[in-house]
């Protein structure tokens, strides 16, 4: 069973399933404090040239499965242009003022 991206309970976390899914690589962009960082099976990333090779430039898509931590915590089918599809987990950090800080993001 998959949760759609209107059901997520944190409205951030909610808006960027929903800008992932969109190829909306601006509104993805908006929700992210202008510091923020993340990281990818436990490694910390350079996030822009991340996003757009493993979200915006190979078309990368969510498919929430669970949800955790209010909405923060997910684990969701990911699937791009160049990996295929993957079980992924994804934490998320997000700011008084709604901006995500930092994400991490792995296989489940």
């Amino acid at each position: 069973m998959t949760i759609a991206p209107a059901k997520l309970s944190d409205p951030t976390v909610r808006a960027l399933v929903t800008a992932i899914n969109a190829n909306d690589r601006d509104a993805f962009l908006a929700l992210l404090a202008p510091d923020a960082t993340m990281s990818d099976d436990g490694s910390d990333r350079d996030l822009l040239p991340w996003i757009d090779r493993e979200i915006f430039g190979s078309h990368g898509h969510m498919e929430v499965q669970t949800e955790a931590d209010g909405g923060r915590a997910l684990v969701a089918n990911f699937r791009n242009e160049t990996w295929g599809e993957m079980r992924t987990a994804w934490r998320f950090t997000v700011t008084s003022g709604g901006r995500i800080s930092r994400f991490e993001t792995g296989q489940a």
